[in-house]
């Protein structure tokens, strides 16, 4: 029989948005957590193994309160709530601001942590001057470092968002692309166009662009230059060289934010050639107003199969190592 709890809502126009179509939300936790979820009017009913119980007990609640908020719920926000629930860090006094209301709005969203990695992320975001994120795919950190971005431009904050990214690609080289340099650069910095996409509506991505509030461009162009008011998000950063993260770095101005991300087991340099990113960290950990944030295979966000994967090649080097 097990454990069984029983939750009572008070809002009954929620509910269908909290179970799903075909109450398909419901099944979801039911599968995630192998227990069996009913419901009787406003009444939902738990049974199964109790820590279990615990965590849909908890998912359920967290979905109640986004609804309450005005906000939607999709397979992907039922997914982050179970993972923030299962997460062991979340009881760490260090993640103490699972319980604050941590969230970044753009025009066209608004964007809450999915992972315990990302509450600590996006904390940090808000509140230091630079931020480095390092972590697999998958777990969020450019794209919400683009949100932080976003928001801080359109929040008059910075009066410009600066994207780049080392001009070094897996087995690829940008001369051997077709087109002029503009041509060449814009599918190697999809990834960041996506993302703005994603908080700006079209037009307005190209018209900041045109006018120069949103810049993009390689690495070595940041040269020689002093970015103030800016908020400068560096992507790929394990792919600069030392001689390259100094410089990046040192460009930071009077009012700027820098963001840094990269994923340290993904070097694409030459064999001989360290990376810079690592280097960086070690050297400015304790730096006040820099902030280090390292997500696991447990942050993983972009889809339970791609977590997956992460936690494949994570055993693979662990046995290797």
């Amino acid at each position: 029989m097990g454990d069984k709890n029983v939750l009572w809502f008070s809002d009954n126009r929620l509910l269908p948005l909290l179970f799903g179509e075909h109450d398909k939300f419901i099944a979801r936790i039911e599968e995630s957590l192998n227990l069996r979820i009913s419901s009787r009017g406003n009444r939902i009913s738990i049974v199964g193994e109790k820590s279990a119980v615990a965590l849909a007990t908890t998912t359920l609640r967290t979905l109640y309160q986004r609804l309450e908020k005005n906000l939607s719920v999709d397979n992907a926000e039922v997914d982050a709530a179970i993972r923030l629930a299962s997460d062991e860090r979340s009881t760490d006094k260090k993640y103490s601001i699972l319980k604050e209301d941590i969230s970044i709005r753009t025009p066209k969203a608004i964007h809450m942590p999915r992972s315990v990695g990302q509450v600590e992320y996006m904390h940090s975001l808000a509140e230091k001057q630079m931020i480095f994120g390092l972590g697999p795919a998958g777990t969020g950190k450019t794209y919400l470092a683009v949100a932080m971005a976003v928001a801080m431009l359109i929040g008059g904050e910075v009066d410009r968002i600066i994207l780049s990214r080392p001009a070094v690609e897996a087995g690829e080289r940008l001369g051997f692309l077709p087109g002029d340099l503009k041509e060449k650069i814009d599918p190697y910095l999809a990834p960041l166009f996506d993302a703005l996409h994603d908080m700006l509506p079209a037009n307005q991505v190209m018209n900041r662009l045109g006018s120069g509030e949103i810049e993009v461009a390689p690495l070595a162009f940041m040269r020689g230059r002093t970015l103030s008011h800016s908020c400068v998000i560096l992507d790929e950063g394990q792919n600069a060289t030392k001689t390259q993260m100094k410089m990046f770095l040192t460009r930071i101005g009077e009012d700027s934010k820098m963001i840094i991300t990269g994923d340290p087991s993904q070097v694409d340099l030459p064999s001989g050639v360290a990376s810079g990113l690592n280097h960086a960290v070690h050297l400015l950990k304790e730096v006040e107003g820099v902030s280090v944030v390292r997500f696991g295979s447990e942050d993983v966000v972009r889809s339970r199969l791609v977590a997956n994967i992460v936690r494949a090649y994570e055993s693979d080097e662990e046995q290797k190592g």
